[in-house]
């Protein structure tokens, strides 16, 4: 091994220039007096002791102050590495347990050139949605992220989706949307592929992009919780009413929880239209004193703009008025409520009372035939 390359070595172990030559020096003369290393290393006598204390501590060397004049050995290399290993892996563990405690940063912006990229991060966005997407796509490039949608969708996800780019008349591609987005709308203008996924991350492409291989424009891929809502915003507010509803899927099952509250308005605004009361749950917090709340009683009517004919006072308003069980009239919000008097943070959503016992009555009722039935069937044996 060449001077240069055990030089840079060592300083990788915390040894300056300095402390290089004279360990070096030491190693040469295997024991010697602070004035022979002094020479050979080109520093000062009193340098060569205090290098000398500090080597020691670390263990490449020894210092021998009970002999006149005091000499300095330099211990064997094999117990110098063997020192440097054990210190390794006493390290080790405590490593370890820090880096597993913290997760790698993702970027939070990506420029992106390419159509065929574009295409690919917007499959994977949508493949980590877990509560809310909303997705303006070209009706030429709806096929290449269908599946994604479609499963998205089935994992339960709020997706809010406008089709853009088409002349068809909603009648004759409605068909073709059936499964791919909780509301789906569209628009005969060109407008940019915008996507957000959960209110955290998203995408945003110009529709040249798309349509044209020389252009020089390019995608935004990012990760920010600061950025995301107001792409939401701007989806919400500026091209979600410009554009026509064209399918809504059937509400969920009951009883149902979520965290977002979007989807929430709309599980109660399709309810409600269907000649429902559904009763619900809502854990989070007051907003005049930031106390924690959990009100619980019926919906009696939802305040969205999510599907028509929508009935919010601004494009972002989406909240629900609940009478409660002791009668009195609350207006819930979701993240960042202000004007409502509580920002919730989970909602459970249940069949009013009167809804379940006609669904039992009616569970009996089937009940009852099919033992008459049976007994019929016995009487004729």
């Amino acid at each position: 091994m060449d001077d240069r390359t055990l030089n840079d070595l060592l300083r990788r172990f915390g040894l300056s220039d300095k402390e290089v030559d004279t360990y070096l020096s030491l190693l040469a003369h295997g024991e010697a007096k602070a004035s022979t290393v002094a020479d050979a290393a080109g520093v000062s006598k009193r340098y060569v002791y205090s290098v000398s204390e500090s080597l020691a501590e670390r263990g490449f060397v020894e210092v021998n102050d009970h002999v006149v004049p005091t000499t300095i050995r330099a211990n064997p290399p094999d117990e110098v590495i063997n020192r440097l290993r054990s210190d390794v892996d006493a390290i080790r563990p405590g490593l370890e347990e820090r880096f597993s405690r913290v997760e790698r940063q993702t970027e939070q912006f990506e420029v992106i050139k390419s159509r065929v990229t574009v295409i690919k991060r917007i499959r994977s966005l949508l493949a980590d949605a877990d509560a809310e997407v909303t997705l303006s796509i070209t009706a030429e490039h709806l096929p290449e992220i269908r599946d994604s949608l479609v499963e998205a969708v089935d994992r339960g996800v709020l997706v809010l989706l406008i089709v853009s780019g088409t002349d068809d008349a909603p009648e004759n591609i409605e068909g073709d949307l059936g499964g791919v987005a909780s509301v789906v709308r569209t628009w005969s203008e060109a407008m940019p592929i915008l996507l957000t996924v959960d209110s955290a991350a998203g995408i945003v492409v110009p529709p040249e992009l798309l349509h044209r291989s020389n252009t020089d424009r390019q995608a935004i891929h990012f990760s920010q919780e600061q950025l995301a809502p107001v792409i939401v915003g701007s989806f919400l507010g500026n091209y979600w009413p410009a554009a026509s509803e064209v399918a809504t899927a059937a509400p969920a099952p009951l009883p149902a929880e979520y965290a977002n509250f979007r989807h929430t308005v709309l599980q109660a605004t399709l309810r409600l239209r269907a000649g429902e009361t559904p009763h619900v749950t809502v854990g989070g917090r007051w907003t005049d004193d930031d106390e924690s709340a959990e009100v619980s009683g019926r919906v009696v009517e939802s305040k969205q703009g999510l599907v028509e004919p929508t009935t919010n006072e601004f494009p972002v308003e989406h909240s629900l008025v609940v009478e409660t069980d002791d009668g009195e009239t609350v207006t819930v919000g979701g993240q960042g409520a202000f004007v409502e008097d509580v920002e919730a943070d989970l909602v459970r959503i249940e069949a009013d009372g009167a809804d379940r016992d006609e669904a039992d009555g009616a569970d009996r009722d089937e009940a009852d035939g099919a033992d008459r039935d049976e007994a019929d069937a016995s009487g004729e044996d």
